[in-house]
């Protein structure tokens, strides 16, 4: 039996993991990508444990723990910076995007081929196709029909990388009215991100633009935030409207399957998009190594559809809560009540040891 036809549409933390999780003596596979060149620009991306796991299938877990950094604790916190719930984040790994895509890249066999043009349609002659293009995923239009296509929300994210590493007193997220801000360190230096309604966009949005647009939202917040914006460029900031997907019960038809945003882009409050994406790549590369097609695919849809669609709906509503403006202050008020149960029941379990 001859080698089985695998065309990977999209070359980012999704497209590049199946590549590398695919047996390269079974699998004959191509990766389309329209840019020949990784991304300079990016910010950090927390891998919680089950990524961390599907790294180590990869093989690459210890070079991200090498050139990443652990991430602690931090806070939810009102714009002055003051506490208002410790959030614990015990043994997660924080990468940037442009340093996880080189080892994922480095990961990849070989033998795999690499086509830099964009890929506008679906090609027949594939054993398989995968729709790893993202949020505004052409092969998800292609085979699930115009109603599945991506939908832009009213907010903007924007964010990036400064130089110095942030007070453990400032790190965490800033909820305001309307708005959020984070902090946390980053290997290398702090990394922030914002979000807010804003008509910038939707398509492309002009970095400077939504740099002085976010000065100016944030100018009275704490000292913490407004130093970091005053080092914020457009050579080491992103700006993009967040844009998400309607639900899917399904991930894959016929000879197609979808993984990583193309089939559940969310909204990013909970930071779980890139490492759901690597889940998916590398739980569809082990069953279609192991089982024959029709069976893998069934039992990914089995093991993902659920999961990643609770999590999109979820990362929704934690989205709305934290971007309230008419609520903010009972919003704020419950937030203080719940940290200070939380920290009065840390020191009777700290008492009781």
């Amino acid at each position: 039996m001859g080698m089985k036809k695998v065309d990977i549409i999209g070359g980012g933390i999704a497209g590049l993991a199946l590549a590398a999780r695919l047996d390269p003596g079974t699998f004959d596979v191509t990766v389309y990508e329209q840019r020949p060149e990784l991304p300079a620009v990016g910010t950090t991306l927390a891998m919680w444990h089950e990524a961390q796991r599907a790294l180590s299938e990869i093989g690459i877990l210890g070079a991200v723990r090498r050139r990443g950094s652990i991430i602690t604790a931090g806070a939810l916190r009102d714009p002055a910076g003051a506490a208002l719930l410790a959030i614990e984040g015990e043994g997660l790994v924080g990468i940037a995007r442009p340093e996880l895509l080189k080892l994922l890249d480095s990961a990849v066999p070989a033998s795999v081929e690499r086509v830099y043009r964009r890929a506008d349609g679906i090609a027949d002659n594939a054993w398989l196709t995968v729709g790893a293009d993202g949020v505004n995923s052409v092969v998800r239009r292609n085979r699930w029909g115009r109603r599945s296509a991506a939908r832009p929300t009213p907010f903007l994210a924007v964010r990036g990388v400064v130089p110095g590493t942030p007070a453990p007193g400032d790190v965490g997220e800033y909820w305001g009215k309307g708005e959020i801000f984070g902090l946390a360190p980053a290997a290398g230096g702090t990394n922030w991100y914002a979000s807010f309604r804003s008509d910038l966009g939707p398509e492309k949005v002009d970095v400077l633009e939504a740099l002085e647009v976010t000065r100016d939202r944030y100018g009275k917040y704490s000292e913490a935030v407004r130093d970091v914006l005053r080092q914020a460029t457009p050579g080491n900031s992103l700006a993009q409207r967040i844009w998400t997907t309607p639900p899917l019960v399904r991930y894959s038809r016929a000879s197609v399957v979808l993984v990583g945003d193309a089939g559940h882009a969310m909204t990013p409050n909970l930071g779980r998009g890139a490492c759901e994406a690597l889940i998916d790549a590398v739980t569809l590369g082990s069953l279609l190594n192991e089982l024959p097609k029709d069976e893998a695919l069934a039992a990914y849809d089995r093991k993902r559809v659920l999961r990643t669609q609770q999590l999109r709906l979820a990362s929704t509503l934690m989205g709305r809560v934290a971007l309230a403006e008419g609520m903010q202050p009972w919003r704020d008020g419950l937030l203080k009540r719940v940290g200070k149960r939380v920290a009065k029941a840390s020191a009777r379990s700290g008492t009781s040891k």
